[in-house]
């Protein structure tokens, strides 16, 4: 089970969060109002994307033996003109890998966990909490 929270800053966007028992900020950028402090929103939602893409494609090239050497995965994210967004993901690897190797590598990380949730839509509620308290 994941968990996160967030909390405010006198510094407009800039936010603390706390995810599991890692503390991040994220923040706009300056041309949207923010300071630029920390990464935007959408910088963690391709981190996270990129985070399972590395791990995933590393657990399965070590069970079956394949070499991967250093993996790098590249994501662009874009705004069609019809406002839907469009993950661009490029994944290199320094290791021996044949054109086989690699056809899997690509079917694998079609599969990924976060790749699946964000394909397919996670159901989000939200409920009314109490106030925070004064310290």
């Amino acid at each position: 089970m994941s968990s996160a929270s967030i909390v405010s800053t006198d510094a407009h966007y800039l936010h603390h969060i706390e995810a599991a028992h890692f503390k991040l900020d994220t923040d706009e950028p300056v041309k949207l109002g923010g300071q630029g402090a920390a990464p935007a929103p959408f910088d963690y939602y391709l981190a996270s994307l990129a985070a399972c893409t590395a791990i995933t494609l590393r657990m399965y090239a070590e069970r079956k033996g394949w070499d991967l050497g250093e993996f790098r995965a590249e994501l662009q994210l874009d705004r069609d003109d019809d406002g839907r967004l469009h993950v661009m993901r490029t994944l290199h690897a320094s290791g021996p890998l044949t054109d086989e190797q690699w056809n899997r590598l690509l079917e694998i990380v079609a599969n990924t966990p976060v790749t699946k949730a964000m394909r397919e839509g996670v159901e989000i509620a939200s409920r009314r909490g109490d106030a925070p308290s004064e310290a």
